[in-house]
């Protein structure tokens, strides 16, 4: 509480912390103590004089003297990886070819780039925390990834033993929401984020918690069918086994190849009519979970103008108006490092108590 209070509101009394968390004087300041001895927090001087008597003394979180190291793997072609201080300012950068690799080959390219993310920085590392594809539970374990070839992999486990630092793995959509919530400014009581990358996959945060489901697969639409058969399109088959789910239009790939060679009036229909199949997938969603705001993380400008907005017409001609006011459907905030940042928000939340 005093960490989170700290990270959130900035240099803080041990008064003010009292207030904020309700707990007594006395116990923040043994907190504080316990903090300091830790190195996690320090004094930062004394607080500007608003009253007659002696000043109080602020305390911040140091969160630029510790680091933490996330990495992506939900790109089909590269791992990427970041060094970042305990804010998300990214410090040091790597990457690792994951082109062709599968299973354990793909954990070994992990655990490597891992190492090398340590070796780069000088400060002491508080956790690892990785965004990857697929269900997967709150111990970090891959129940399936089959892009990956992981069935079963219990990779934050694996990545501790083998690194000596605390590891946490999560799906890359729900890190995505997470870093919207906790570093893009997002509005947590009702927010869908929705990943279009080689696959398609969706975060969702109802009043400041992330919902993950009891399987542990909540946000899995890009399996949802949106394409029946004699619905005038032929639906393509997906890469988990059937027919005309939301990810075979709606992936990076797929929307790549829907505009290819298309003059800019036929690419915008072509994208808006995406757009539409993608708002009729998400409005029994919206109108069962009342949210308020969907944020896409992707490749911008295939995202963002006309796949947007018929995506939000939709969105609201099938859902009754009280439930589609104030709707907002946007690119994130955080941009490509999405999944990045959230990886690290793992780690501030499993390490240090701070969302």
């Amino acid at each position: 509480m005093v960490l989170q209070h700290l990270f959130h509101a900035g240099p803080s009394s041990r008064a003010d912390l009292a207030r904020a968390t309700g707990l007594t004087r006395v116990t923040v300041s043994d907190l504080v103590g316990e903090l300091m001895a830790a190195e996690l927090v320090e004094e930062a001087g004394l607080a500007s004089q608003t009253r007659v008597g002696k000043p109080a003394t602020l305390v911040r979180m140091r969160t630029d003297e510790f680091a933490i190291v996330a990495v992506d793997v939900a790109d089909d072609l590269e791992m990427r990886g970041a060094v970042m201080n305990l804010t998300g300012v990214i410090l040091e950068r790597r990457s690792a070819s994951q082109d062709g690799l599968r299973g354990e080959e793909t954990t070994v390219a992990l655990v490597d780039l891992c190492r090398e993310l340590v070796a780069a920085t000088t400060l002491p590392v508080v956790g690892v925390g990785v965004a990857s594809p697929g269900v997967i539970n709150a111990a970090g374990v891959v129940v399936q990834a089959p892009n990956r070839g992981w069935f079963d992999v219990p990779l934050a486990e694996r990545l501790t033993a083998e690194l000596g630092i605390p590891a946490h793995v999560a799906n890359d959509a729900n890190t995505s929401a997470l870093a919207e919530y906790t570093l893009g400014g997002a509005e947590g009581s009702g927010l869908l984020t929705l990943t279009v990358r080689h696959g398609v996959g969706a975060g969702i945060i109802l009043h400041g918690a992330l919902v993950r489901g009891p399987g542990d697969a909540a946000g899995e639409l890009g399996h949802v069918t949106v394409i029946d058969e004699g619905s005038g399109e032929e639906p393509a088959e997906c890469a988990c086994g059937r027919r005309g789910c939301l990810e075979t239009i709606l992936s990076a790939p797929a929307l790549r190849a829907r505009v290819r060679g298309l003059d800019p009036q036929d690419s915008d229909a072509a994208l808006a009519s995406v757009g539409r199949r993608l708002g009729t997938a998400l409005a029994p969603v919206v109108s069962a979970l009342d949210l308020k705001e969907i944020l896409l993380c992707g490749p911008e400008e295939l995202l963002d103008g006309p796949l947007a907005q018929a995506a939000l017409d939709t969105i609201a001609q099938r859902s009754m108006p009280v439930v589609a006011a104030g709707l907002g459907v946007r690119m994130a905030a955080l941009g490509p490092d999405v999944a990045l940042q959230g990886a690290a928000v793992l780690v501030l939340s499993g390490q240090l108590g701070v969302t």
